[in-house]
């Protein structure tokens, strides 16, 4: 290396030398601060923030499976079974049926149906342990519970109490008839511009 490219490399090292540790800090800086942002995304665990409920594949249900007989055409096991999510060029007699869910608070489901043809008949059926319909519905039903559901009515005693505030007053004090105002004065009252000229 001549003399004139070993100085100007020397010059670039010593006047960027402070990039690497300045890199080296931002990027464990990086790494703390994620963890800071999910923990403060969650208030410490206190409050977990809404994930929406992932599905995928075909859900197969033991019904379906127990229908299915050797001998069947593919068309007849598709009209059981629906579109395969797998069907492979390189394994044509061999149809996959693959089921994921991953819900908030909940472990991950997953189930795999394989279904093995010889020719154009349906030869055998590999198949996880799976649910029945009314089972796989419960588990869409399952939720993590939120405690108490508030009552949607108020009570007399209630309703008197918030009058009593200032409140505005309940449709059914408005119906009393010392409540009612005069029909006469409440159209005098409020005078509103017609929606069309005449």
């Amino acid at each position: 290396m001549n003399v004139a490219a070993r100085l100007l490399t020397s010059l670039v090292a010593r006047r960027y030398a402070w990039t690497v540790p300045l890199a080296g800090a931002l990027l464990a800086g990086c790494a703390s601060l994620n963890d800071a942002t999910a923990r403060l995304a969650s208030l410490g665990g206190a409050i977990t923030p809404y994930r929406m409920d992932i599905l995928q594949g075909n859900v197969v249900v033991r019904e379906q499976v127990q229908a299915l007989q050797p001998g069947m055409t593919r068309e007849q096991v598709q009209a059981i079974l629906g579109t395969p999510l797998v069907a492979s060029v390189f394994h044509a007699n061999r149809w996959d049926y693959v089921f994921t869910l991953q819900r908030q608070g909940q472990p991950p489901q997953r189930r795999v149906v394989t279904v093995f043809f010889d020719g154009d008949r349906l030869a055998r059926v590999q198949a996880d342990e799976l649910p029945t319909e009314e089972e796989f519905v419960a588990s869409l039903a399952a939720r993590r519970p939120a405690g108490q559901a508030p009552a949607l009515e108020a009570s007399e005693e209630q309703l008197r109490a918030f009058e009593a505030k200032g409140g505005a007053p309940t449709p059914a004090a408005s119906a009393r008839p010392e409540a009612a105002p005069d029909a006469a004065a409440a159209s005098t009252a409020r005078s509103y511009p017609p929606l069309e000229p005449r």
